[in-house]
């Protein structure tokens, strides 16, 4: 291997970046149709809670169009297609437990058939007691899965001792996926009663396993193929699943293809979000804001069904710490059970809610002391030889935080800027400014220790053209071009010279979702893998042209060199077929030095961290609640980066998605269970707008200490936490705007209601503004 890279660690384009502006990418739904194509519509419930008596569907068969309708007990095999435990059926049997609920389908000659058809319907209903909210589930004692406790030291003890204590709640809301492509699939039947299913999914296997489950067939007469999806974030982990098998169970029950693209609103109503948390803490402190002891409550609405909450509210326990050492700490996890929507994978996996709750709780202890909330911080962080084991007994070897902080604090100006915002705030009435530094440490892997494991597969040609796949898919984040770069790299040959293809699960076998920010890492490596393999067995050939060991055959742009002698790399391809050798080969890689136990949540669910940190400057009106970011400063630990150019734009863009979260982004349910913000109308992603005008993203340098793909770091979901940074500058904004001393109960997402609620439920002298309005 060359020891000055060539391909990897260089800011190169998205594959398919060109293709993304002209508007040529081709997604599930731009896909040529298939002759005698239907189209399918799904039947939603309109009860959170209740039995179904009866379901009249005469009025949808005899509907202009309308070629097949099936319900449950339609289908042929299984009903149920939860991703680990049971309790996600394709369509209610008796029973609703969320308004929006897959009751029946209808395939018909067109779109606006089909869904026109869906709206037919007549089912009776018997209301039942619906618990909608995590603080009614927690009174019912109503859980999907049983709650959990990660103890480590007496938090109990320490508190008692404690010179300084504060205990507090404060809720995080949850998210919408939004992503550009919607949910949609396309099954076309094949011979033997094979199914092909072209899905926007994340996890394409799980798709495979599922669609054969209620078809009753054998997962090898199911292929799953994915080329890209307009967006995933999580949602399509397990949400495509009941798409993609509604899908096919139509094309099986009429013999021709079916496309299922759920409309915005239907999509909102049906598929799970991010996890909303109800968040209780009691820690006790010293004088100097280091943190003796704390307990917290976390308890998440999961939905009515576990889906995958069970990984998700342990993610959140194991990042409850962040970047901080805590000695004594008790992190209790409730899994509500409530009857909407079953929540599922998001960006962080319940990691952003566990930081939320440490966050809340540092800038809690130093509006307490009079302290700046950054001192705080520091003073609590892990340290690099002693005080650097989690509270689930991970040893943290890799902490660069201290460094990755003080050179932010430099190039952003912190300690000027906060005295510029203290003095603005002394003299302006009407508008507050708010400054916060926040710290991210995220752990990488899956902590379901099975799924860190990935194939590939590598052709070369005899022209010297080289074909790549493997199990990750793309969904913009730019996981096939790295890994191009990665097999470009290996075999010495330029970028363009190597083929990327869809992800097919007839061509690498049993995949792990695109998930866990662990894409590059795995497919990385299983694809060097690969094309080591190959490398070495044209290496062998050119080392008896050349008469030469070997070893010393390098690869390097595109020629194949040893003793002073060199030919490209098309010319040893194609004397190696000739020479009968062969040039393809599969690549499996599986995370190293992993050794978690799930019972005991001790142990190293983790391969390494990846850290950064943002400080972020915002403005509000007190009269209105408005709020501006005014500027944002991040800088985020990458490893040594295989693509500068796309983890910069994931760092940005994780930034962004976080901030919607935590300011624009709120999901509201009605007294009746009914998702009130399920279009654009009411939902409120951020925009081009909304965006700091003085936006300043930098990677911060140094390699993963950990034999990740060429030393670099995963970067999908860490900077999503790098927004807490809005959130916290946001309550700093209140506390101005409250008055010294005080620290006002701050909820999130910071939305100008909630900014108006803060400050208006502190005393009224301390706001005479605001009261006198």
């Amino acid at each position: 291997m060359s020891a000055i890279p060539e391909t990897v660690h260089r800011p190169v384009a998205h594959d398919s970046a060109d293709k993304h502006v002209r508007g040529t990418a081709r997604y599930v739904d731009d896909l040529p149709e298939p002759r005698d194509l239907l189209h399918a519509a799904i039947g939603l419930s309109t009860r959170a809670h209740a039995r179904i008596l009866g379901l009249n569907l005469d009025a949808v068969r005899a509907a202009p169009g309308v070629v097949a309708v099936m319900a449950a007990e339609d289908l042929p095999a299984s009903n149920d297609i939860g991703p680990v435990l049971p309790g996600d059926p394709v369509f209610a049997d008796g029973l609703v437990e969320y308004h929006g609920q897959s009751i029946f389908a209808v395939a018909a000659e067109s779109v606006f058939e089909a869904r026109r058809a869906a709206r037919l319907a007549r089912v009776d209903y018997e209301d039942l007691p619906a618990a909608l909210t995590v603080e009614a589930a927690l009174a019912a004692g109503s859980f999907v899965l049983p709650t959990r406790v990660l103890r480590r030291g007496d938090a109990a003890a320490a508190l008692a001792q404690a010179p300084h204590r504060l205990s507090g709640r404060f809720a995080v809301g949850g998210q919408d996926h939004f992503y550009l492509e919607g949910q949609v699939a396309m099954a076309v039947p094949g011979e033997d009663g094979d199914m092909l299913v072209l899905s926007s999914t994340q996890h394409p296997t799980e798709v495979q396993h599922l669609v054969a489950k209620v078809l009753g067939l054998p997962d090898h007469a199911v292929t799953t193929e994915v080329r890209r999806m307009g967006g995933g974030f999580g949602g399509k982990e397990t949400q495509a699943a009941i798409v993609a098998c509604v899908a096919a169970l139509l094309a099986r029950k009429t013999g021709r293809p079916v496309k299922l693209r759920l409309d915005r609103d239907d999509d909102m109503e049906l598929t799970g979000k991010r996890h909303d948390f109800l968040i209780d803490y009691d820690v006790g402190f010293a004088d100097d804001g280091r943190i003796d002891g704390v307990e917290f409550t976390l308890a998440s609405r999961c939905g009515m069904s576990p889906d995958l909450s069970g990984s998700i509210n342990d993610r959140a326990m194991f990042h409850a710490d962040n970047c901080y050492f805590l000695e004594h700490v008790t992190i209790t996890s409730h899994r509500c059970k409530t009857h909407t929507v079953s929540n599922t994978a998001f960006r962080g996996f319940g990691g952003p809610q566990g930081m939320m709750a440490i966050e809340y709780v540092m800038d809690e202890i130093a509006r307490h002391l009079g302290l700046d909330p950054l001192a705080v911080r520091r003073r609590n962080f892990y340290g690099t030889t002693d005080r650097n084991v989690t509270p689930y007994g991970m040893v943290v070897e890799d902490n660069i935080i201290p460094d990755l902080v003080a050179e932010l604090v430099a190039s952003a100006d912190y300690d000027a800027r906060r005295a510029a915002v203290d003095a603005f705030n002394r003299s302006s009435r009407w508008l507050k400014k708010g400054l916060a530094l926040t710290p991210v440490k995220f752990g990488i892997s899956f902590t379901a220790k099975h799924l860190n494991q990935a194939g590939a597969l590598v052709h070369v040609y005899t022209d010297g053209s080289v074909l790549l796949n493997h199990g990750g898919t793309e969904m913009g984040q730019g996981l096939y071009i790295k890994v191009a770069q990665v097999v470009a790299e290996t075999l010495g040959v330029p970028l363009e010279r190597v083929k990327l293809t869809a992800t097919s699960t007839g061509k690498v076998p049993n995949t792990s979702p695109t998930a866990a920010s662990s894409g590059a890492d795995l497919n990385g490596k299983a694809a060097e893998a690969a094309a080591l393999t190959i490398r070495d067995r044209m290496a062998e050939v050119a080392a008896q042209r050349f008469g030469v060991p070997a070893e010393e055959i390098t690869f390097r742009e595109g020629r194949v060199s040893g003793g002073g002698q060199s030919i490209s790399f098309a010319e040893l391809a194609k004397a190696a077929h000739l020479a009968r050798v062969q040039l393809s080969s599969t690549g499996f890689y599986r995370t190293p030095r992993l050794d978690w136990n799930e019972a005991t949540h001790q142990g190293r669910p983790f391969f390494y961290f990846a850290y950064g940190a943002a400080v972020a400057e915002v403005a509000i009106d007190v009269l209105t609640g408005e709020s501006k970011v005014l500027r944002a400063d991040l800088l985020h630990d990458c490893g040594r980066s295989l693509n500068p150019a796309i983890d910069l734009g994931q760092v940005e863009g994780g930034f962004i998605q976080g901030m919607g979260w935590l300011t624009t982004e709120e999901l509201a349910w009605d007294a009746q269970g009914r998702l009130t913000t399920h279009a654009p109308s009411t939902y409120k992603i951020p925009t081009a707008s909304d965006a700091p005008r003085d936006f300043r993203v930098a990677l911060y340098r140094g390699d993963n200490r950990e034999d990740a793909i060429y030393r670099s770091k995963a970067v999908g979901e860490p900077p999503l936490m790098l927004g807490i940074a809005v959130f916290q500058a946001l309550k700093d904004a209140v506390a101005a705007a409250v008055g010294p001393g005080v620290s006002p109960r701050f909820d999130a997402p910071a939305t100008p209601e909630r900014v108006l609620l803060a400050i208006e439920h502190v005393h009224a002298a301390a706001v005479e503004p605001v009261a006198a309005k």
